[in-house]
């Protein structure tokens, strides 16, 4: 059930519909600073008011509390919403990284352990957060499968993978979603893996569509960040790259003020036109965020105004690389 201020788009040829918009609930718990549950319990809540429906998670953040803070959210409310979390990077209780697990033992565990902190019977959609470099893509991907068969997930995803790896996890099983980062400063995505995903018919799902924040313009020195907010060792947000792509977000500031939206909101629209396949998920625990990212679904944009921002904004015109763990790893090929 979604507002009719959202609209919905559908993932996929398997019959997964979310709201056009959705909601990344990780900076919530982990990675960018402080953390206020109560804050984040209104932000989610009134996301759910305004027809934002697609909350984005995973056992990994926290790790293990942001899905228990989603389920504290969706309380009462379950029908309204289509969960995702997400399984396969392992981390301690202490956050410590453990490497990434696909097999499917650790699957049925991970999924056992996501619906209980949730406290839901079953998962709408469920990522395989990075590929196990040791398991191959089609036992990971049969272990999802026996999941769909046993009700305790509805649709299948992937997360930040090579083209093969899901051209051959897809012929185990129909992939919905593929999660990638993709905004306006990471743009890699558009080369091979967004014309992939059309061909297979799997939906996307871009994730840090406002560039981690930076696109907002409201970032203006590494000094905004909390001490322990993973953007200060970020290649992008450090010395020269900054200051470069500081530059190119007052581009795109003097094309939002035509516009009359704000920067993050023109970079929204811009992820938003990129087809009727692709729902980002901007993240955000703030409830006056939130409610800025929703008014970019007002924000139009026509061939011009695109022709414009891709112009300011061409494929690899940010400076800095992604993050260390970016790069999609091939799983092992099955035995002949």
């Amino acid at each position: 059930m979604t507002s009719p201020s959202v609209p919905t788009r559908a993932l996929g040829r398997a019959g997964l519909t979310v709201s056009a918009e959705g909601l990344g609930c990780m900076g919530m718990s982990d990675f960018y600073g402080s953390r206020d549950d109560d804050e984040s319990l209104t932000t989610i809540r009134r996301a759910l008011d305004l027809g934002v429906t697609f909350l984005d998670t995973s056992d990994m953040y926290g790790p293990f509390t942001n899905e228990q803070l989603v389920g504290r959210a969706i309380k009462g409310r379950r029908e309204q919403v289509t969960v995702a979390t997400k399984f396969g990077i392992q981390r301690a209780d202490d956050g410590t990284r453990l490497g990434v697990r696909g097999d499917a033992s650790y699957i049925r565990q991970a999924c056992d352990a996501s619906l209980q902190r949730l406290g839901i019977e079953t998962i709408d959609l469920y990522y395989a957060h990075r590929t196990d470099p040791r398991t191959p893509i089609e036992e990971t991907v049969g272990a999802m499968a026996e999941l769909v068969s046993a009700g305790k997930i509805r649709y299948l995803g992937l997360s930040e993978v090579a083209a093969d790896t899901l051209r051959r996890a897809n012929t185990v099983h129909a992939i919905s979603a593929l999660q990638s980062e993709w905004s306006l400063w990471s743009r890699d995505l558009e080369v091979e893996m967004v014309p992939l995903a059309r061909e297979l018919g799997v939906g996307i799902v871009p994730y840090s569509p406002l560039g981690r924040g930076f696109l907002t313009g409201q970032i203006t020195s590494v000094d905004d960040f909390d001490a322990d907010d993973f953007r200060r060792v970020n290649p992008r947000f450090m010395g020269d790259n900054f200051a470069r792509n500081l530059e190119l977000v007052e581009q795109v500031r003097a094309i939002a003020a035509a516009k009359e939206c704000t920067p993050g909101q023109l970079a929204l629209a811009w992820v938003l036109a990129q087809g009727d396949d692709v729902a980002p998920i901007p993240g955000t625990k703030r409830v006056s965020y939130l409610e800025e990212n929703v008014g970019a679904l007002e924000v139009s944009l026509d061939e011009a105004d695109l022709a414009a921002v891709d112009a300011t904004f061409p494929i690899d015109a940010a400076a800095g690389e992604r993050y260390a763990d970016m790069s999609p790893i091939e799983p092992l090929t099955p035995s002949r």
